[in-house]
């Protein structure tokens, strides 16, 4: 059964929306540097505050398919404070593949923002700017 409308703020975040971004959140992440398995985990969390945190079953099945798709490398590092943890490092085709999801995602939510803002009656040359801005924003850095 569906609700009509969300019974807190947090209900209004969907993680729906971001359920089939798993890979670009993944890549995004390793951008800033290898990192080992957990540690991207505590990274996700973290950086949403609590919001948003994917199951580890789930980021473990990610890290194998963009190991075997070769948008990433695994390698084993050495052992600290109890065993060799295997850190995975992004690759020049998992930059590609990032910068190309992240336009894609950029247009997808302008043309939603768009739809948005017409059914709302507000349409305005404001937030069309609005728009503009946050797409300028958002591409700074997916050079990398």
């Amino acid at each position: 059964m569906q609700r009509t409308e969300p019974s807190t703020a947090d209900d209004a975040f969907s993680a729906d929306l971001l359920r089939g971004h798993t890979d670009t959140i993944v890549l995004a992440t390793l951008r800033r540097g290898d990192r080992y398995g957990f540690e991207i985990y505590k990274t996700i969390r973290d950086a949403t505050g609590g919001a948003h945190e994917i199951k580890e079953a789930t980021l473990y099945a990610t890290y194998r398919r963009l190991t075997k798709d070769g948008l990433v490398e695994a390698y084993w590092g050495d052992e600290s404070q109890g065993g060799r943890r295997k850190y995975y490092r992004i690759t020049d085709a998992g930059r590609a593949v990032y910068q190309r999801n992240v336009a894609a995602w950029i247009a997808t939510r302008d043309v939603i923002d768009a739809l948005l803002d017409q059914t709302s009656g507000a349409t305005t040359s404001s937030a069309k700017s609005a728009r503009a801005n946050r797409s300028a924003q958002s591409t700074k850095g997916t050079d990398r």
